[in-house]
């Protein structure tokens, strides 16, 4: 069930992206064989990619060294079956103050995402470098947990795709299978936290810039391989400022709180707004299957807490303690 009108349903540490060419006053990027130029962005946009997917670069999972802003690590390097790592990569971002919502001005802003106001997160935060894969989801079933439920992928493959047909409480139950895995306490990003995570400093209406772009992300109509047809594998995509895959586009993402039309009487700490409509939960991020106008940072979905959608994944959070380097 939507509850806006228009949307359209419902370790590797101290990583670094390959760094490509400047191209004028923009970046060009090689995305499947075509070239892609970021206009006038930031240095940090620097990029090459190969095959489809982004190179990255770094040393071996393990034990974390000294936890920095940016720093990349797993809480547990064993893997499944299959191969796949337990655990996901968690990068740690730093505390700041931002501006939710969108201004009044924003192209194809909607009512629900404002008043504009200010937030301060407060702490340090480790979040999802990607959202939850399938095969981070199936090492959780086949060790017994997520109420052994085994969501369909449609036949787009699982493995490092983000993992669909989940609800709130099927991610729930996911991030209390990893917090007693892990021993850490794993959780849902607060709708101030994801907004953050997702602006990477940046006050535009995308991480990237004020428009939509081409081959930017997974949307339908956003120039992709993926495009209004299914999700794309996790890293497909560059990530943003703070190192972060796939923010916007690929999948919605559920956050903790409770749906509300509105940020008056919001929290300004970041934390997740717990009273409201609870039976309905707030997503973010927008799809594959969304139009470009919902890629962006400030707009808002939500659904019912219970409902699992071929568009609809998660991201997952955990406090850390900032550690100086010896």
């Amino acid at each position: 069930m939507s509850l806006e009108g228009d949307h359209e349903t419902t370790t590797v540490l101290n990583a670094r992206v390959r760094v490509g060419a400047l191209v004028g006053l923009g970046v060009a990027v090689m995305l499947g064989g075509a070239a892609l130029l970021w206009q006038r962005e930031p240095a940090w946009l620097v990029s090459a990619v190969a095959g489809g997917q982004l190179e990255v670069e770094g040393e071996a999972a393990g034990e974390p060294g000294p936890l920095q802003p940016g720093s990349v690590f797993r809480d547990c390097a064993d893997t499944d079956p299959s191969g796949t790592v337990t655990c996901p990569e968690m990068v740690v971002i730093a505390p700041g103050t931002f501006q939710m919502g969108s201004p009044a001005f924003e192209e194809t802003r909607h009512g629900n995402e404002g008043p504009q106001h200010e937030v301060s997160i407060a702490a340090p935060l480790a979040v999802g470098r990607f959202a939850v894969t399938f095969g981070e989801w199936d090492a959780c079933v086949a060790s017994g947990g997520c109420e052994a439920h085994r969501p369909a992928d449609k036949g787009w493959g699982r493995g490092r795709r983000p993992v669909i047909n989940v609800s709130w409480e099927d991610a729930h139950s996911y991030v209390a299978w990893l917090s007693q895995r892990t021993g850490q306490p794993y959780r849902l990003l607060s709708e101030a936290e994801w907004e953050y995570a997702a602006r990477a400093g940046s006050g535009k209406a995308r991480y990237w810039g004020n428009q939509a772009g081409h081959k930017i992300a997974n949307c339908n109509g956003c120039g992709s391989a993926w495009d209004g047809k299914k999700t794309a594998p996790v890293g497909s995509f560059l990530p943003n400022r703070f190192g972060l895959f796939d923010m916007l586009g690929n999948v919605w993402q559920w956050v903790e709180d409770c749906y509300h039309a509105g940020y008056d009487g919001a929290p300004t700490d970041g934390s997740a707004w717990t009273s409201g409509r609870c039976g309905y939960r707030m997503m973010r991020g927008g799809s594959w299957f969304s139009n470009p106008s919902h890629l962006r940072s400030a707009y808002r979905g939500g659904s019912s807490s219970g409902y699992r959608g071929d568009d609809l994944g998660f991201r997952i959070a955990r406090p850390v303690i900032l550690e100086s380097p010896p």
